[in-house]
């Protein structure tokens, strides 16, 4: 089953695992001094690089919903 998700998890991934990365948490992607000068060391776009290689160790959770039990008669 192919990974999908949609605009509000990819925004919620990359939006934590930039916060992660501000406050100091280690690249996942091997970036050059010249790579990151060239995007500013902005964390949303290591993020959004780190996304894009399916290396984020961020998972979403989706709750089912509940079925409703059937009651039969007898």
């Amino acid at each position: 089953m192919e990974k999908k998700f949609t605009k509000y998890e990819i925004a919620r991934m990359i939006g934590s695992r930039a916060l992660q990365i501000s406050m100091g948490a280690p690249f996942l992607v091997k970036l050059s001094e010249k790579d990151l000068e060239g995007i500013g060391y902005n964390p949303i776009e290591i993020a959004k690089m780190e996304f894009d290689k399916d290396l984020l160790p961020i998972t979403v959770r989706r709750p089912m919903p509940k079925r409703a039990e059937v009651k039969t008669a007898g």
